[in-house]
């Protein structure tokens, strides 16, 4: 026990002797000071940025947060079923967007990643239909929900000819949430 006191005091000993003792050093090892009275960041502009760092674990916290805050509205389902659907746990993911065009119904994106779900989940004819949905209610503006409602279409049209293997498609990331399905070419 003694011995243990003894190292605690030379660590402490030997640290405050250093050029930088007990106080900020300049190197900036240090985390940068908090305002206790500035505000906190929203907890979905946080998952936001998370995902577009590629960190949709740390993401899909921030949005439960979010969710404990702001309750479950359609963003913040929509953002939940994002960061799922990030993670491959397309089930969640496809119930979680369900509830989210539900509550926010006129969201071409949330329609358009929950037609992305159903299309990596097999759901090609069901996929479809979302798809043509998103494009209607995007006026046909984003190019990112065009080439998903063409490859729905295309995969529903040919499906007797030839079983689409899973690897033949990838998942791109497109802007803030939005989703596309690309040739794995």
């Amino acid at each position: 026990m003694r011995i243990a006191h003894l190292f605690v005091i030379a660590t402490l000993g030997s640290a405050a002797c250093s050029s930088g003792g007990f106080s900020e050093s300049d190197d900036r090892l240090f985390a940068p000071p908090t305002d206790p009275r500035g505000e906190a960041v929203d907890g979905l502009t946080v998952g936001h940025r998370l995902l577009d760092a590629n960190e949709p674990e740390l993401a899909l916290e921030a949005y439960q947060r979010a969710a404990a805050t702001e309750g479950l509205t359609g963003e913040v389902l929509s953002a939940i079923g994002s960061a799922n659907l990030a993670l491959g746990r397309l089930n969640q993911a496809e119930g979680q967007l369900r509830r989210a065009v539900e509550t926010d119904a006129a969201n071409p994106r949330v329609w358009n990643n929950l037609g992305v779900v159903l299309i990596e989940r097999g759901k090609v004819a069901e996929a479809a239909e979302i798809f043509r949905r998103a494009y209607a209610l995007d006026n046909g503006e984003s190019d990112a929900i065009r080439d998903n409602l063409r490859l729905a279409l295309a995969k529903r049209d040919n499906s007797g000819y030839r079983p689409i293997e899973a690897d033949e498609f990838r998942l791109v990331r497109r802007g803030m949430g939005e989703y596309l399905i690309r040739n794995a070419e």
